[in-house]
């Protein structure tokens, strides 16, 4: 059954990073450098932060805290619910990060999140490597000025995009979006270790030409939605569903512009937000839940 689309908001800049906060939907309009919020009951959207730093992934604690990948500041930050901002990381091994560009939170605390340089000018680089990090917090008592621990957890990627942790946490998912000529453009599968460090990876689809999976999340049955497609090749701009193996479910054509990352929201996380390289904030009914993570 095809989905019906509402259009909320836009089109405008890029939008990116919805997350449910519990009652309304924030997300990220990164050339206006702002972390907005859709609120349901109203239909008003707001610009709740400003100043983020070009902030792309956005993921919430049930606490209030709100993690972000900044594009722009390099860095991996925390905002308070005052709005209060805290550098969790902003490079590895002395050099600074590409990117920051999505991440995923896990029940120990830690930040895991991709680190790519879309970008076409790559003389600010310090690194000779896009990877997938996952950040740590600082270990209870552990002496004064012992922060956040970054790890490299891949070697085989280039320009990771989007990325899910499993529910029962044995796998990662990651989005592997390289548009350079001879790259690849796969939906990945990592295992992770009893150490949280990765194993074996599996393919679970290839893209080819297309473009690849920009964003994506989980549904109650562990199946991932990813935004993914374009006009330019293959089945165009979509919302697609995967079963844990691959398995192509479900395709939905997004009615405009290449669609950038999505979340389930609403009091139930019955309806999926869906935001576009072209600004615009979309939802629909998809028929499915979303995944309730166990997170502290």
């Amino acid at each position: 059954m095809a989905w019906e689309w509402e259009l909320l908001a836009g089109p405008d800049t890029i939008t990116e990073g919805p997350v449910w906060d519990g009652t309304g939907l924030l997300f990220t309009a990164m050339a206006h450098d702002e972390i907005r919020r859709y609120a349901p009951a109203t239909g008003a959207v707001t610009t709740v932060l400003q100043g983020v730093g070009g902030a792309n992934g956005l993921q919430i604690r049930p606490d209030g805290s709100l993690y972000a990948c900044e594009g722009d500041g390099r860095a991996v930050t925390r905002y308070g619910p005052d709005g209060t901002r805290e550098v969790l990381a902003d490079g590895f091994e002395g050099r600074r990060f590409n990117s920051p560009n999505d991440l995923a939170l896990d029940e120990d605390g830690s930040v895991w999140f991709t680190d790519p340089r879309y970008r076409d000018d790559q003389a600010p680089r310090e690194l000779d490597h896009d990877s997938v990090y996952r950040l740590d917090p600082p270990v209870p008592g552990a002496p004064d000025g012992t922060g956040w621990t970054v790890t490299r957890v891949t070697f085989d990627t280039t320009r990771p995009n989007g990325l899910l942790i499993s529910a029962d946490r044995s796998t990662l998912y990651v989005a592997q979006s390289d548009y350079d000529a001879g790259s690849v453009r796969q939906l990945r599968a990592y295992t992770i270790r009893p150490d949280r460090s990765l194993g074996d990876m599996r393919v679970l689809h290839d893209f080819g030409d297309a473009r690849g999976i920009d964003g994506m999340c989980l549904d109650t049955d562990g199946n991932i939605v990813a935004t993914c497609g374009w006009e330019l090749s293959g089945p165009g701009s979509r919302v697609a569903v995967f079963a844990p193996d691959g398995t192509v479910l479900e395709e939905h054509p997004v009615p405009s512009g290449r669609p950038s990352n999505c979340a389930f929201g609403g009091p139930a996380l019955d309806h999926l937000y869906v935001t576009t390289l072209s600004g615009h904030l979309y939802r629909t009914l998809p028929g499915r839940t979303g995944q309730r993570l166990a997170l502290p």
